[in-house]
């Protein structure tokens, strides 16, 4: 059995998968800075300084006084927060990553449909492979 499961892992799918969920990762990483740490403060200054990563609903008060100035702040209370703005940043990180894969299967088609349109420069046939092709023609016209 771990031989087997030996086998299994050392397969060149579930390496390929292990490195695309591993880049995949990091490239989340990198989309969750891009939208929180320049996306959308300017988005937020053009919206009267609104920081989106604070903005909530509360639903039901906390143990603590309010009004809460931020999340955390109303969740050590204890209180019950809708938290939209998260939610608008995480949108916007999905619009982000559906566009960078959207480019890179475009990329890919346009690489596919270049290498089905060009002719595939195969090189010439050996001597013995013509020879055997006349040899052939020539038994076809004489048979008739």
């Amino acid at each position: 059995m771990i031989r087997e499961f030996r086998e299994f892992i050392m397969r060149g799918n579930v390496i390929d998968m292990a490195v695309g969920i591993i880049i995949g990762a990091a490239f989340g990483r990198i989309v969750d800075s891009l939208v929180k740490d320049i996306i959308m403060p300017p988005v937020g200054l053009l919206l009267g300084n609104a920081d989106f990563a604070n903005m909530f609903v509360v639903l039901k008060p906390g143990a603590g006084p309010g009004p809460y100035l931020t999340v955390d702040g109303a969740q050590k209370a204890g209180a019950v927060t809708l938290n939209y703005g998260v939610f608008v940043n995480q949108i916007v990180s999905f619009v982000i990553v559906a566009f960078a894969v959207f480019l890179l299967i475009r990329w890919i088609n346009r690489l596919r449909r270049k290498q089905a349109e060009s002719p595939k420069d195969a090189p010439p046939p050996a001597e013995e492979i013509v020879l055997l092709r006349e040899i052939r023609d020539a038994l076809k016209g004489s048979s008739r």
